[in-house]
C-alpha cells in the first residue's frame, strides 16, 4: 500500500512539475504575444509616420544620410528631432563640442549600444563607458603614442603595399579582361592584413594574388555585419527573442563570434605560452598591464574592427574621388616628384609629413566621405543643447559628420565640391575645429588611431597614384552605401587599372 501512495505522490509532483513549466512557457509567449501585437500598433503608427516621412528620400537621393544632410540644411539650427526613432541629430559645431567635450559625461554610448554590440566586442574600449573605458584609453594612448608602434605600423603597411597590393594591381592591369578589378574588396583585404598583424601579430594572408578565402575574415565579417543589423532594427526585442532561442541570424552571429573567439583565444595562449615581452604587435604589449584574457580578446576584437572597415571604406571613396579628379591626381605626383628622388619607390615617413597638398587631399576625400557617417550617445540626464535643443533623459544624441562636410556655414557655397585647397594656407595645411570636422571624433573620445591612420592612406595613395592610372567603371554614379556601421559602396567599387607610361 505504501509504495502505491508513493508512487501517486510522485506522479502528482511530476504533473504538477510539468504543469507548472507549461504555464510558465505559456505565460512567457503570451506575454511576448501581447507585447508584439501592442508593439505592432506602435510600429504599423511608426511606419506610417515613418512612411511618410521617408517617401521621397528614395526618389529624391541615393543615400539616407543625403536625405539627413537635407533635413539638417534646411533646419534653423542644423538640429532636427525624428520622434518615431528617438533620435535627436545635430549638425550643429557648438553642440558637438558640448556632447563630446563640455558635457562629455552626459552623453556616453549608453547601455543600449553596449547590448548591441556586446556579444561581439565584450568589453573593448569601443563598447564600454567609465571606468573601463578610462583604463583602456589611457593604456592605448601610451602605446600608441610610442614612435616604436608608429614605426612598427608603417614598416607593417609598406610592406603590405610593396609584398602585395601592387604586385596584385600589377597583375590585374596585365589581365586579358582589361584590368578590371573591385578596389573596395581589394582594400577590405588589404586593411585586415595589416590590422591583423599590428594588432595580433598574425598574417591572414587574404591580400595574396590568389585572394584567399579567410575563415577568420568571413566571420568576423559576418559578425561584424549582423551586430550592425541589431542596430537597425526597429524592435531591439526581436533579436533578443531570436538570441534567447538561438535561432536565425542571432544562432549565425553567434557561431561566427565562436570562430573568431577562439582563433582569438589560440594566438593569445601561443603567445603567453612563448612569451611575448619582445614583440611589437598590440596584444603583446597589452599583456603586460592585462592579465584577464578573455578581457584581452575583446580589447584587441575592438581594434580590429575600428582599422578593418574604416581603412577600407576610406581609401575606397578616395580613389573613386581621384578617378573623378584627374587635375588633383596629377598636383599629388608633382608634389611626390618634388619630395622624392627620382629613382625612389616609397616616401620615407618624414617625407610623407612633407607633403601638404596629399594630406589636404585625405582631409577633403574624408570631409565628404567619412567612414563612420553618423555616432550616437545617450542622454544620461535631461539637458539642453546650445542651439536650444532640449534632450530628454535616455534619449538618443546623433552627430552627423557626412552632413557636417556639407554645410555652407562650415565649409562656405562650395562645400559639396571636392576641393582639396580649401585646406591649404600659403601651401601649407591648416587644420580646421575637430567640432567643426568630427570625422575622427573629438574632445576626451577622439581616435587614437588618427595619425596613423593618416599616414597609412597616404602611403597607399603615393605607391597607386605614382604606378598605375586609375578608372572607375562608372564615373558618373555617385557612391550609394549599404547600411552598417560603417560606410561600404553597394557593389564594391569596379575599377580598370592601368600601369602608367612615364615619359622622361
Amino acid at each position: 500500500m505504501l509504495p502505491s501512495l508513493m508512487e501517486s505522490k510522485d506522479s502528482e509532483q511530476a504533473t504538477f512539475g510539468y504543469s507548472f513549466f507549461f504555464l510558465t512557457i505559456s505565460f512567457f509567449l503570451t506575454f511576448v504575444l501581447l507585447y508584439l501585437l501592442r508593439s505592432k500598433f506602435w510600429y504599423c503608427n511608426c511606419e506610417i509616420c515613418a512612411n511618410y516621412l521617408l517617401s521621397g528620400w528614395s526618389r529624391e537621393f541615393k543615400n539616407i544620410c543625403d536625405w539627413y544632410t537635407h533635413l539638417l540644411r534646411n533646419s534653423p539650427g542644423q538640429t532636427i528631432h525624428i520622434h518615431v526613432l528617438g533620435n535627436t541629430i545635430t549638425a550643429n559645431p557648438d553642440n558637438v563640442e558640448y556632447i563630446l567635450k563640455t558635457k562629455f559625461e552626459n552623453y556616453p554610448k549608453g547601455r543600449h549600444f553596449s547590448a548591441i554590440l556586446g556579444d561581439f566586442l565584450g568589453k573593448g574600449i569601443f563598447n564600454v563607458d567609465g571606468d573601463l573605458w578610462l583604463f583602456q584609453r589611457k593604456m592605448a594612448s601610451l602605446e600608441l603614442a610610442s614612435m616604436s608602434i608608429r614605426n612598427y605600423a608603417f614598416e607593417i603597411v609598406s610592406t603590405e603595399v610593396k609584398c602585395r597590393l601592387l604586385p596584385l594591381l600589377t597583375s590585374a592591369a596585365k589581365s586579358i579582361d582589361g584590368g578590371l578589378i573591385d578596389l573596395q574588396d581589394v582594400f577590405r583585404r588589404f586593411s585586415f592584413d595589416n590590422i591583423c598583424k599590428f594588432s595580433f601579430g598574425l598574417d591572414p594572408g587574404c591580400l595574396e594574388s590568389s585572394l584567399p578565402i579567410s575563415v577568420f575574415a568571413e566571420s568576423f565579417d559576418l559578425a561584424s555585419k549582423l551586430s550592425a543589423e541589431r542596430a537597425m532594427a526597429t524592435l531591439p526585442l526581436v533579436w533578443k527573442i531570436k538570441r534567447f532561442f538561438n535561432m536565425g541570424t542571432e544562432k549565425n552571429l553567434k557561431e561566427a563570434i565562436e570562430v573568431v573567439s577562439l582563433l582569438a583565444d589560440e594566438v593569445i595562449m601561443q603567445k603567453r605560452k612563448l612569451g611575448f615581452s619582445t614583440n611589437q604587435d598590440l596584444l603583446s604589449r597589452f599583456m603586460a598591464g592585462i592579465t584577464d584574457d578573455r578581457y584581452l580578446r575583446d580589447v584587441v576584437i575592438s581594434f580590429i574592427l575600428a582599422g578593418r572597415d574604416t581603412m577600407a571604406s576610406a581609401l575606397t571613396t578616395f580613389f573613386w574621388l581621384l578617378a573623378n579628379h584627374p587635375k588633383v591626381v596629377s598636383r599629388v605626383r608633382e608634389e611626390s616628384n618634388q619630395v622624392m628622388a627620382s629613382n625612389q619607390e616609397f616616401a620615407s615617413y618624414e617625407q610623407i609629413r612633407e607633403m601638404h597638398y596629399l594630406h589636404a587631399v585625405v582631409n577633403e576625400s574624408l570631409r565628404l566621405y567619412p567612414p563612420v557617417q553618423f555616432d550616437s550617445k545617450f542622454a544620461m540626464e535631461d539637458d539642453v543643447l546650445p542651439d536650444g535643443t532640449f534632450v530628454r533623459k535616455g534619449t538618443r544624441v546623433t552627430y552627423h559628420p557626412y552632413a557636417m562636410g556639407r554645410m555652407e556655414g562650415i565649409w562656405g557655397i562650395d562645400c559639396m565640391e571636392f576641393r582639396p585647397e580649401r585646406w591649404l594656407e600659403n601651401g601649407t595645411f591648416c587644420p580646421i575645429s575637430p567640432f567643426k570636422y568630427p570625422v575622427f571624433q573629438a574632445g576626451i573620445r577622439v581616435c587614437l588611431g588618427k595619425e596613423m591612420s593618416l599616414v597609412e592612406m597616404k602611403i597607399v595613395a603615393l605607391a597607386v597614384v605614382r604606378k598605375f592610372d586609375v578608372k572607375i567603371a562608372a564615373p558618373e554614379a555617385a557612391p550609394r552605401f549599404n547600411s552598417g556601421l560603417t560606410a561600404m559602396l553597394s557593389g564594391g567599387l569596379q575599377a580598370e587599372i592601368r600601369e602608367r607610361v612615364i615619359v622622361e
